[in-house]
């Protein structure tokens, strides 16, 4: 289990920290550039159970690098693009500079190592790393840096397809589920790890308690992640972060003791991503 944005927001790090201590969550993607890095850090070294990975960002978030530096990838506010769609829009035309994506990049994984975080893993905010050209560029860098685990979002499409609640819901799905096929066939060839399978793209939103527990109680054999987004306080986080999510939900499904019993009775390990390397 994934806590994604950690160190976007005191509230979503308190969150985390409160899923490794009372719950079964073992696992969080830092995000280079949030306001909460340094609170977040401070988190992760106190709790050594909690598996740190890199949550590449390229939306929705704030750059490393002087936003001068990298024009193709930021607004006039010096913020990145506001979401995946404006981002692939703009990818696909031409207008991402390559080079700036690279450079950036490479800075928020320095800005990790200086840590002295031992990095679990890579994976980015909305899924942008399993876009081709920037995929192959990630798996170089996370094997610069000795990462040897990476994320693949490969959903079942089927299992969601009756419940999203739009077309575009549905053609967004697939065309995640195609990204990512093709991202885990390169990963695969440069030997890195991943989980069997993966989980948390609900169509409802937020996997709460209910739908975690159906998660754990359907798991396929072999490894699975489910990516989650906890945080402690809905309407500063909804306002903060400009998005409408139960985050107060996940948090309570992370900590909640059904949960945890559901796992217990089937035997499920709860571990991280290097535990996929044991």
């Amino acid at each position: 289990m994934n806590a994604d944005d950690f160190g976007r927001h005191k509230l979503i790090n308190a969150a985390v920290e409160q899923g490794c201590v009372s719950g079964c969550l073992r696992s969080a993607t830092l995000m280079p550039g949030g306001v909460a890095f340094e609170d977040a850090i401070r988190i992760a070294k106190a709790h050594p159970e909690l598996g740190v990975g890199v949550h590449l960002t390229l939306v929705n978030g704030n750059p490393v690098l002087p936003p001068e530096k990298i024009p193709s990838l930021v607004t006039e506010e010096g913020v990145f693009w506001p979401d995946h769609m404006t981002f692939i829009k703009k990818y696909f035309l031409g207008q991402i500079r390559m080079s700036e994506v690279k450079r950036e990049l490479a800075a928020q994984m320095l800005k990790v190592q200086g840590t002295d975080i031992t990095i679990s893993h890579v994976d980015s905010h909305q899924h942008l790393h399993t876009l081709p050209g920037i995929m192959k560029f990630v798996l170089r860098l996370a094997q610069e840096y000795g990462v040897h685990a990476i994320r693949i979002p490969l959903t079942p499409i089927k299992v969601e397809a009756a419940e999203l609640n739009s077309p575009m819901q549905l053609i967004g799905r697939a065309g995640l589920a195609f990204l990512a096929k093709l991202a885990a066939g390169k990963a695969q060839q440069k030997g890195f790890l991943m989980p069997d399978h993966f989980a948390g793209l609900v169509a409802g939103g937020a996997v709460d308690t209910a739908a975690l527990l159906d998660i754990c109680q359907t798991l396929e054999d072999g490894t699975t992640e489910v990516m989650l987004h906890p945080g402690t306080d809905n309407q500063t986080l909804t306002r903060e972060c400009e998005w409408e999510h139960d985050f107060e939900a996940e948090l309570g499904a992370i900590t909640a003791p059904e949960v945890k019993d559901a796992l217990e009775e089937q035997g499920v390990i709860i571990g991280n991503f290097t535990t996929l390397g044991a």
